[in-house]
């Protein structure tokens, strides 16, 4: 921990790499079931989907506590700023940005009193797409309130929810069932993925031959109806994040893909803003019929809910509406300055 705790470098490629794969793997989860959804059919697109189902959030989880060892030893006061009201300015700007377009089909369904009672159901259970930042702060403020616990303890208790596993209905407990034990292994076991990458860079054959025999495995157990199953979940989930951090690796290792890489240190922005560029050109693209390959609309799709919001946040970066990625001064616990996203510290 010591190691990680007095890392200075800003960014770290293969990180951003990393966090690249997992929200461009996460948009395209959205897109492609939308596109299915709204078509009633299924495309070519889904197999990518079903391929990396087992490690597609547990990888965006481990990267999330992969420099956490640098801030959980601050004050309350400041580790809370940072972990939690952080996260929850973000989450109920943008939820009330989605209920914009989300309330006339409420108004429709019950009237006001719907529209009000769904607004407020959003801050008990998650609303839509946005349950990954709204459980974020749970998972670092747990993290810290149990440091003194051994921590191979931590991990074995949560390993054992996500093999339970627990399907109670609730996002927020189903989803730190099943997510916590890589978070709190991408914070416990920073050092060692550190290492591994370092690893990767140095005998990249080898790592190309590790990567091409995950794949075979994971395609085999996914295709198989296997990779839902507990323990064989939990193992492909660490697996699949290993995987995602040793094809980062390489690619840092000789800088290709830097709108990957770009992604990745815009990660957030993309998946707070992804979804009306998403919706929009999914709506487009179905009504006109312009192209009839369902697989080819699912990959626009997705394409435009990446592209999109990188291009919009380009856009308002140090204007007026700069409060949509940067969190102002007054929504800060005795803060001076503005605080722009930065989820994997």
């Amino acid at each position: 921990m010591s190691a990680m705790a007095t890392y200075e470098k800003p960014r770290v490629d293969w990180v951003d790499y990393a966090k690249g794969f997992c929200i461009i793997m996460v948009v395209m989860m959205h897109s492609t079931l939308g596109v299915e959804h709204a078509a009633g059919k299924e495309s070519w697109m889904g197999y990518f989907v079903a391929f990396a189902k087992p490690f597609r959030m547990p990888d965006f989880f481990l990267i999330s506590g992969l420099f956490l060892a640098r801030v959980i030893d601050r004050n309350w006061r400041d580790y809370l700023d940072k972990k939690a009201v952080h996260f929850l300015y973000f989450y109920v700007l943008w939820v009330t940005i989605q209920f914009v377009f989300k309330a006339p089909g409420f108004l429709a369904q019950g009237g006001l009193t719907n529209v009000a009672a769904q607004y407020a159901l959003a801050f008990v259970e998650p609303f839509g797409t946005l349950w990954f930042i709204y459980i974020l702060p749970f998972f670092f403020v747990l993290t810290k309130l149990t440091k003194r616990i051994p921590p191979l303890a931590i991990f074995a208790a949560a390993a054992a929810l996500e093999i339970a596993p627990i399907h109670t209905g609730w996002i927020v407990i189903d989803e730190f069932a099943a997510r916590f034990v890589y978070f709190f292994a991408g914070y416990w076991l920073a050092q060692h993925f550190f290492s591994f990458a370092s690893g990767v860079q140095k005998d990249p054959w080898l790592a190309l031959a590790g990567l091409g025999g995950w794949a075979i495995v994971n395609d085999l157990l996914v295709v198989k109806g296997y990779s839902d199953l507990p323990f064989v979940s939990l193992a492909l989930g660490f697996a699949g994040a290993a995987a995602i951090v040793a094809l980062a690796a390489l690619l840092a290792k000789v800088n290709w893909f830097s709108l990957l890489r770009y992604a990745g240190e815009n990660s957030i922005v993309v998946y707070l803003a992804f979804f009306l560029p998403m919706a929009a050109t999914r709506a487009a693209l179905l009504k006109t019929g312009a192209i009839p390959d369902l697989g080819t609309v699912a990959l626009i799709v997705t394409a435009m809910g990446v592209i999109v919001p990188l291009l919009f946040h380009a856009i308002v970066r140090g204007t007026r509406l700069d409060f949509l990625f940067v969190r102002p001064t007054a929504f800060q616990i005795g803060g001076k300055r503005k605080a722009p996203l930065q989820p994997a510290e």
